[in-house]
């Protein structure tokens, strides 16, 4: 037997209070009912406002029930009247209102999920002011403490949101136009809660909020379809943490970096091996968890024994756009045999850019040393490179016409001069080149076999190697 249908929940966010969003779930209720479906009011506050009232006109009306507390008797949605009534939609309107005490339910939001429950599509309403997670920042943002709110859970797992938004100074014209408020009320909100700064604010923070709720529905599409690439909708940064003593470095590089993008995520990611043998140091992890949280971001731990791979693998499946990663704390030896993190993790990111990040606890060995320039002038460097190729050749040629010179001392010798000359002129590196002309033309002209690159006594072998030796140490 299947279960019975769930009602299904649109809920019209406002980015401030006067936007618009009881008009706007009114004009829809409109649209269905000209399709021929079956709506019905439950709750609509009006406020008095002329346009909201006038879209009212024609749409079924749920009567409320009264209840009496303390001597005082308030109206409230009258659900069991509505369940009773069985419509395809009903709207609510002000999701985060308390039920007066006595009420079967709390909050207006538990009415809802009962008609729900009972199969009937609900439109509401809620401004984003009234959203837990960002009651703190409202009231940093406006100075007022919102009593009435509802869990984000309820909002983001809507079937639809729709946001109702008007720029600040639109909706100041409203207000100046009693559109909102009445006349008696208008001064007094336009320079308090309703200052242009308030609200963009509150602006910014609808959008933000809701661009997250975007992300979520799209990473559960992505894991639907089998999507295993990123897809770059939003910067959200992994920073690879190891436990070591550079990893508050990399958080904070990959904080900076989050913080150049409007609502980019900061996610740090800590391997652990498989096998549970490595070892790492729980105090910085400990460190590194409390610091990505003060900089707005989350900490995730993961298991793997191919830390590269357990990186990209995470930030492929957090839809993240770049990995930041620090320079190798091991020294050149080691990574000539094992390579680098940074450097792995590159070669699997794929479309995913990588950010390699020096820190202090890089070997000295390691790191590049800047180049200086050199003290010798363009001229001197210029002469230096014609001398290292002429020389040589010249002096080749002068030893080649005396028959006594064909002794092997006094040509290495000869050609010892001619590197020192070099050195002099143009600096080690063009010394450097005369040296190895030097010793080819040595081997070749001067060394039995001659016409050769090759030694047939061990005393010419001991005779070239000096010369190398000294030539490269006087370059």
């Amino acid at each position: 037997m299947s279960e019975p249908r769930r009602g299904r929940l649109t809920v019209y966010l406002g980015a401030a209070p006067g936007v618009g969003k009881t008009y706007a779930m009114l004009g829809e209720a409109r649209r269905r009912l000209d399709r021929g479906t079956d709506v019905v009011v439950g709750y609509v506050e009006t406020h008095d406002r002329p346009h909201t009232s006038a879209q009212l006109e024609g749409l079924e009306v749920v009567p409320r029930r009264e209840l009496t507390y303390r001597g005082t008797t308030f109206t409230e949605m009258d659900t069991d009247a509505i369940v009773a009534r069985a419509p395809a939609v009903v709207l609510v309107d002000e999701l985060a209102h308390t039920n007066v005490p006595g009420s079967r339910h709390e909050k207006r939001a538990q009415d809802i999920e009962e008609l729900r429950a009972a199969g009937i599509d609900v439109i509401t309403t809620v401004n984003i002011q009234h959203l837990e997670s960002l009651n703190d920042e409202v009231e940093r943002i406006t100075g007022v403490r919102q009593r009435e709110t509802v869990p984000d859970d309820v909002v983001r797992t809507a079937d639809q949101i729709q946001l109702v938004d008007m720029s600040p100074d639109a909706l100041r014209r409203r207000m100046a136009h009693g559109n909102v408020y009445r006349a008696e009320n208008i001064d007094a909100s336009l320079t308090s809660y309703f200052r242009v700064g308030n609200l963009t604010a509150l602006r910014e923070l609808a959008l933000l909020w809701l661009a997250d709720r975007v992300d979520d529905a799209l990473g559960d599409y992505r894991r639907a379809q089998g999507i295993a690439h990123p897809w770059p909708t939003k910067e959200r940064i992994v920073v690879a943490v190891t436990g070591g003593p550079e990893s508050e470095t990399l958080l904070r590089r990959g904080a900076r970096l989050a913080q150049r993008a409007a609502g980019s995520d900061l996610l740090a990611v800590h391997v652990i091996a498989t096998d549970g043998l490595r070892h790492h140091d729980e105090t910085r992890i400990a460190r590194a968890q409390q610091l990505v949280a003060s900089l707005g971001g989350s900490f995730h731990s993961v298991v793997g024994e191919d830390v590269p791979a357990a990186v990209v693998d995470f930030a492929t499946g957090a839809n993240a756009t770049m990995i930041v990663v620090g320079v190798s704390r091991h020294g050149r030896v080691r990574q000539l045999f094992t390579g680098t993190t940074g450097d792995r993790i590159a070669s699997l990111a794929g479309p995913v850019d990588v950010h390699l990040v020096t820190h202090d606890e890089v070997p000295r060995a390691v790191r590049r040393v800047p180049r200086r320039a050199s003290p010798l002038s363009r001229r001197r460097q210029v002469a230096g490179w014609l001398a290292a190729m002429l020389v040589p050749l010249v002096l080749t040629e002068v030893l080649q016409l005396q028959d006594d010179t064909r002794q092997l001392p006094l040509a290495v010798m000869a050609f010892l001069a001619a590197t020192v000359l070099v050195a002099l002129v143009g600096g080690m590196a063009s010394a450097l080149i005369t040296a190895l002309i030097g010793f080819l033309a040595l081997n070749w002209f001067f060394t039995e076999p001659v016409g050769r690159l090759t030694v047939s006594e061990p005393t010419n072998v001991v005779a070239l190697l000096v010369y190398v030796t000294v030539a490269v140490g006087v370059a």
